[in-house]
């Protein structure tokens, strides 16, 4: 997660995130990315089910009755123990959780037991009274995903109508007091409507964006072939810094973040320093705390049936299950090769990524859209957009 934001437009400094010691359970929301004792946040799929059929989701959901799920009292004692162990935020997601019964009791569970709780959600079920209940019951922000304008992000959703239900539930969000903000995945059929989702926030007064770069899994993987190219990206990420740094000049200060592809924090600083920007050392610093992807360490998953994986997108890789051992011992035990590695990738990638010097800031980027590409998890993440002569270690103006 890069805060475009944050870095390019000067709203944080790295003495924000040292006043408070830098510690996840101290840090306000917006600074847990530079956090370095990296307590994960834990993305939980409370449920499979979901009222729409988006034709890149990672957990291949539908609206149909899933066997397995956890029971109210086995996520209970899952919310209990990751309260415990220091998790900073629990994040339900799904499916839609929406769908789960339960949900508002679990969200109040969890915000009793000191988690800052967030929901991603499709945001077609969010009528008013569902809002005020999310409100009322401790939820402290709401991400909608919207993957492009009416049209676009319909026939992504699989449903006509789905963003005027979408819009609808951000606007009651709004009206409710709760923080919200978009969700939009990019690849070669909504691009075009990225600059459409910058006037969406100013028109709607929605204060937060999170653009994601595609991530080959569940039904996503059949849409490989629509990730950008190299130079599609840059332009994208390019429109993105350029409209933030708009909005905020006009006064906005809209949150905008970039999640997925840890090359964005590189190609960030670089363009400051070709620019001449002064900031461009303390941003070198804030990404340097931020370590770049953080699966299996900053970031995990337990899924609808309690399997606990790596990050939402490693369906096909289980650590264990939080029905059999808590996740605070699953996500401890070193004895598993694979979470050991995730620990600290960098020794173990291969190719142009181990002669990188941007590896302590990127972390090594996604492994699972390595494996997806390539069969070979440690091989260099295809999506990663950064020339060689960018990367190459000789290049004077970066500090190790």
């Amino acid at each position: 997660m890069i805060g475009i934001s944050k870095l390019y437009c000067g709203t944080v400094e790295p003495s924000d995130v040292l006043r408070y010691g830098a510690r996840s359970k101290d840090l306000p929301s917006h600074l847990l990315q530079f956090a370095a004792d990296k307590k994960p946040v834990v993305v939980w799929n409370c449920t499979r089910r979901c009222n729409l059929r988006c034709v890149h989701c990672y957990s291949h959901s539908a609206d149909r009755h899933y066997p397995g799920e956890l029971t109210t009292q086995e996520a209970e004692a899952f919310i209990e123990d990751i309260a415990a162990f220091g998790a900073p935020v629990i994040l339900f997601s799904g499916g839609e959780p929406l769908m789960r019964a339960d949900l508002f009791d679990l969200i109040a569970r969890a915000t009793r037991a000191g988690l800052r709780a967030v929901i991603s959600t499709n945001g077609t079920l969010i009528e008013p009274e569902v809002a005020e209940r999310l409100k009322e019951f401790g939820l402290s922000y709401v991400g909608v995903s919207l993957d492009g304008m009416r049209e676009t992000n319909d026939k992504f959703r699989g449903r006509e109508g789905a963003f005027d239900h979408a819009l609808a539930g951000i606007r009651n969000c709004r009206k409710a007091g709760i923080k919200v903000g978009l969700r939009f995945t990019i690849n070669k059929r909504n691009a075009a409507d990225v600059g459409d989702i910058f006037t969406l926030l100013r028109d709607e007064d929605i204060p937060r964006v999170c653009f994601y770069h595609l991530v080959y899994a569940g039904r996503g993987t059949a849409l490989m072939k629509e990730d950008l190219d190299h130079e599609q990206t840059r332009r994208v990420v390019d429109l993105i810094i350029d409209r933030t740094a708009e909005l905020h000049a006009q006064g906005l200060p809209k949150e905008v973040l970039t999640v997925d592809n840890h090359a964005d924090g590189p190609y960030l600083y670089l363009r400051m320093l070709r620019e001449g920007n002064p900031r461009a050392r303390q941003v070198w610093e804030l990404l340097q705390m931020n370590q770049g992807n953080s699966s299996g360490n900053g970031i995990g998953c337990v899924s609808w049936d309690g399997s606990v994986h790596p990050d939402q997108f490693w369906r096909h890789v289980s650590l264990g299950n939080v029905k059999e051992r808590p996740f605070s011992q699953i996500w401890t035990d070193l004895s598993n090769p694979l979470l050991a590695r995730l620990k600290d990738k960098r020794p173990h990638v291969t190719g142009r990524c181990a002669t990188c010097r941007f590896l302590n800031v990127c972390g090594g980027n996604f492994r699972v859209r390595a494996e997806a590409a390539t069969g070979d998890l440690w091989a260099p993440d295809p999506a990663c957009y950064l020339s060689d002569e960018e990367i190459a270690r000789q290049a004077a103006e970066v500090q190790p």
